[in-house]
């Protein structure tokens, strides 16, 4: 199962140059559902010691107060032996350390070039990896030291700052802790247990570690911590003898110091019996197995986060788009086939499968009605007018049976009025296919990809429906004129006729002026004009429709298609100028969904192992 622990440390890594770390959202993320030990411990606890020994390499920064004063995490490979043993920061790609004094000092500088040169901390971890023989796979999160009281050039708030950084890692539920506890305090008052009981009370994620027992007072021992006694966890104590700070200013190495903690446990007494569990080398094959342990119990909890977070990403990147062809054909072609997305949902607003079409018939069954119930004709019939206009028609010389050139000039003033409610119907049609532009425009997401290209198509179909209205109400005002110029006939002729059998007029000529007379000349225009709203009502809709909707559905890109034809790549180029942020976005997606799937490969070979 070595291979299992490896596998994570890859993925983690991956992870971690992605940053897909979940600090900065409230979805668990693969960094997350992945477990991994964080060491947590009080100042002067001895937790950098246990590290070392664990490495068996001086690596870590030392001194008085903070020294960690940014999350390390560490990543241990077991490499082949005799094979070189090296170390890598993911802030230093393809660089390698071989020698451990310079990795101390790097991740001095890179603290400090994080935090400046104060004693201030940073939730930003530093990625380290060791390559060794001598390790076990193993990835460890080295946490700042819990503290009591702040030093000088400390903030108030450094006790409160470091409790928060150390629960935001030992919460999460994959999180094992390594709860370090010098030997030599009262267990009661130890930092590490003190918060590990707060997140994990029953114990079940803790592993506790014991040091210093060899500077414990004369006559007092560790044997009841060590046994469970005085406080139980689910796992067993290790205790571990580190190196003094006499034996790290000699330089004493850890193949000696790892002998010497041997040897304390087998001969003295009072841990004889526990000798077999005891020291670093015991506690990293324990934290190596255990790790192994919780990762194989996980594995079906990370393939359903996997495959849930893959169908995201790939709904995300649908959403997106595609990424811009490097070519003119490539880019041409993207922008023809937008354009018919585009023209496509256009259509279906006005077929009916989209909402909006629909207005254009209220137009033509409500508002263009009520339009022409709203003319009022009053002005023109008026007795007054009537009169003017008949005699004004008559000439020198009064008509003599019908006074056809006044009704002429009576129907065709009141006819003119029409023109107002069909001008205002092709306007309101008009207005209607505008919104139902912007309305396709916002229902395509490839355009939000491409804003350059979003206007010119926007432009393009406005203008295009600028030239169909003009068609439309050059077309809907002939109708008008065409009433205007010819009068049906057969309406006149059904009507009552005033001269009887033997020719004569009714009335004498000199009546025909009287107010009974040119009453009944006003009522036949009115009924003649009513007659023809009643034509225009249904003809006016076609006319529309015809110069308008038809011509929307058929040819709304027709002029910019041509145009395009005619563009350089530069100019193709420039409408495909994507927005910066969505190809940034769209970039690390894609990477992010490569690690997914990548992970999700190499997780199901493991499980489809077990």
């Amino acid at each position: 199962m070595e291979n299992l622990i490896s596998l994570v440390n890859k993925i983690q890594r991956a992870c971690t140059a992605l940053g897909d770390h979940g600090e900065a959202s409230a979805l668990p993320t693969l960094w997350d559902s992945l477990p991994a030990i964080a060491v947590v411990g009080g100042q002067s606890s001895g937790k950098s010691s246990v590290l070392e020994s664990i490495v068996g390499k001086d690596f870590l920064p030392r001194g008085s107060g903070i020294v960690t004063r940014r999350p390390l995490v560490l990543q241990l490979h077991k490499s082949e032996e005799g094979s070189r043993e090296y170390a890598e920061f993911l802030h230093l790609p393809r660089k390698r350390f071989t020698d451990f004094s310079a990795v101390r000092k790097e991740i001095q500088d890179e603290t400090d070039r994080e935090t400046g040169r104060t004693k201030q901390i940073s939730s930003v971890p530093i990625h380290l990896s060791i390559y060794s023989p001598g390790v076990v796979n193993l990835t460890l999160i080295d946490l700042p030291g819990l503290t009591k009281v702040a030093v000088e050039g400390q903030p108030d708030s450094i006790v409160q700052d470091i409790e928060n950084m150390v629960r935001s890692y030992i919460e999460k539920p994959n999180c094992i802790i390594l709860a370090i506890s010098p030997a030599n305090q009262d267990l009661a008052t130890s930092d590490a247990i003190k918060i590990s009981r707060e997140v994990d009370p029953t114990g079940e994620r803790t592993l506790g570690v014991l040091t210093k027992i060899d500077l414990m007072d004369k006559g007092t021992d560790a044997v009841d911590i060590l046994e469970g006694k005085s406080y139980r966890l689910k796992f067993p104590w290790v205790g571990v003898v580190n190196r003094s700070q006499a034996d790290i200013n000699k330089n004493v190495d850890m193949i000696a110091a790892r002998r010497r903690e041997r040897e304390y446990f087998a001969n003295t007494p009072e841990y004889k019996h526990l000798a077999h569990r005891m020291g670093s080398e015991h506690l990293a094959k324990v934290l190596s197995k255990h790790l192994e342990t919780v990762i194989k119990s996980r594995i079906p909890g990370i393939q359903s986060l996997i495959n849930k977070t893959i169908a995201e990403l790939e709904t995300e990147l649908s959403r997106l788009g595609k990424p811009i062809a490097a070519d003119a054909g490539g880019k041409l072609y993207t922008i023809m086939e937008i354009c018919r997305l585009f023209d496509q949902n256009y259509r279906e607003h006005l077929d009916g499968v989209r909402p909006g079409g629909d207005k254009v018939y209220n137009v033509f069954d409500n508002q263009l009605p009520a339009a022409l119930k709203r003319l009022q004709f009053d002005k023109q019939l008026s007795m007054e007018n009537i009169r003017k206009l008949i005699t004004e028609a008559d000439g020198y010389q009064p008509h003599l049976i019908a006074p056809e050139q006044g009704y002429r000039r009576l129907i065709e003033s009141t006819l003119i009025t029409i023109r107002g409610p069909a001008e205002a119907a092709v306007d309101a049609v008009h207005s209607i296919l505008k919104d139902l532009i912007h309305k396709a425009m916002s229902e395509t997401p490839e355009l939000k990809q491409y804003p350059a290209l979003r206007v010119e198509v926007g432009n393009a179909a406005v203008e295009s429906l600028d030239r169909m209205r003009e068609q439309s109400k050059k077309a809907t005002l002939q109708l008008v004129d065409m009433e205007c110029s010819y009068l049906t006939v057969d309406f006149f002729r059904k009507l009552p006729q005033d001269v009887e059998k033997g020719g004569n007029p009714t009335q004498s000529i000199f009546d025909r002026y009287n107010d009974s007379y040119l009453r009944r000349i006003g009522t036949t225009v009115l009924s003649y004009v009513n007659m023809v709203c009643a034509t225009l009502r249904h003809s006016i809709p076609k006319s529309i429709v015809y110069c308008q909707v038809r011509e929307a559905k058929r040819s709304l890109l027709d002029f910019f298609y041509t145009e395009l034809g005619k563009l350089e790549q530069k100019r193709l180029s420039a409408l495909l100028n994507e927005d910066p942020a969505i190809m940034e976005r769209r970039s690390a997606l894609a990477k992010r969904l490569e690690l997914y799937r990548s992970a999700q490969a190499e997780i199901d070979t493991v499980a489809w192992s077990k």
